[in-house]
């Protein structure tokens, strides 16, 4: 965890690393932060977002946090990916967070701090996006910290009830989550203007059920908005640790590309994954005859959860018709947040 970088015995050179002579990166998890960390002579002060917000539950303002409480309050790694890698961190005075470190970072400092800052501005005006708390850049190590969520992440709630034997979501849970991803997109595509501080505004980018947050009362926000246009990806081996994270133990076809129609694409993909999982993502390369006589038959084995007659049904019948659509292989085709929100409206 990040807290061994604090006890760290021997000072081990970053040539010793697994790195990548043609991308210039290193492979590392967090259990290797003695590796970036150790060389520091002194503490350094994260850069907090936002001049007024203060730590919820803590006496202390964010202008007191320091990179060496963030890593002494480390706990775990919660999940992973081609971006980064996401850890539980508890700070003084209590208030727990998340931490994204980066694995590639191309931009300077004054440009990466400009940038997480917008998006900072711009995710603390909605409700159903995570709001980013601080930032560090340094030499060796460059990440966010974000609000955390008990209940961890939709992927964690899926991925618990299908492999764990934990309770699983009922409807009612599930469509709350999807109206309120729905609303978070619609925040974002409705940005204007739409490019700003050399970013595009008006897309996520990053759009998965790992990176869908949800509270105790099953309210739901969106987290990692922007943040592919803050890191790059990075092709890494799936190794036993890499594959605990539920982002990876599932098939993901979700799409990568930067455009709000990707963006639809990638809420389709959770649709499918909510109602149906695996049989669901399935889906995504299915013919669309296969579509048509699922819901000429009713298909209730198709769904992972029972479906009740009525109203319910109803609503499980038209969300997965969003899902195809959104889905729909081409872009053009593809409805806008505008009009699934609408229609998600009409069927509660």
């Amino acid at each position: 965890m990040l807290s061994r970088a604090l006890t760290a015995k021997s000072r081990k050179s970053l040539k010793n690393e697994d790195q990548d002579p043609q991308q210039g990166y290193t492979t590392s998890s967090f259990n290797d932060y003695e590796d970036c960390i150790v060389g520091f002579m002194q503490d350094l002060a994260l850069v907090r977002c936002g001049h007024d917000r203060k730590c919820l539950g803590c006496e202390e303002g964010l202008s007191h946090l320091t990179l060496r409480g963030v890593l002494r309050g480390s706990v775990g790694v919660i999940g992973e990916s081609r971006l980064g890698m996401t850890e539980k961190v508890v700070l003084l005075g209590g208030k727990v967070c998340a931490v994204k470190r980066f694995r590639k970072v191309s931009s300077g400092s004054r440009e990466f701090g400009k940038r997480i800052e917008h998006l900072a501005k711009v995710s603390e005006k909605s409700e159903y996006l995570v709001p980013v708390i601080a930032y560090l850049y340094a030499k060796r190590i460059k990440f966010v910290l974000s609000d955390y969520y008990p209940m961890g992440s939709l992927a964690d709630l899926l991925v618990g009830a299908r492999q764990h034997g934990h309770t699983a979501l009922d409807w009612n849970q599930r469509l709350t989550i999807v109206v309120h991803i729905a609303r978070a997109i619609a925040f974002i595509h409705e940005q204007y203007p739409p490019h700003d501080k050399k970013m595009q505004m008006n897309v996520h980018g990053s759009i998965r059920v790992c990176h869908v947050m949800v509270n105790i009362d099953f309210s739901a926000c969106l987290s990692d908005y922007g943040f592919t246009q803050l890191a790059e990806p990075v092709e890494i081996a799936n190794t036993w640790p890499m594959m605990k994270s539920p982002c990876w133990q599932q098939i993901t076809p979700y799409s990568d590309e930067l455009s709000q129609k990707s963006d639809i694409y990638n809420f389709g993909v959770i649709l499918l994954d909510v109602l149906a999982g695996p049989k669901g993502l399935r889906m995504t390369k299915g013919a669309k005859e296969k579509k048509e006589g699922l819901k000429l038959e009713g298909g209730s084995e198709f769904f992972e959860f029972a479906v009740k007659e009525g109203k319910e049904r109803r609503q499980v019948s038209r969300v997965l018709d969003i899902a195809f659509a959104c889905t729909n292989a081409k872009p053009e085709a593809r409805p806008s947040i505008e009009e699934i929100y609408c229609y998600l409206l009409e069927i509660l």
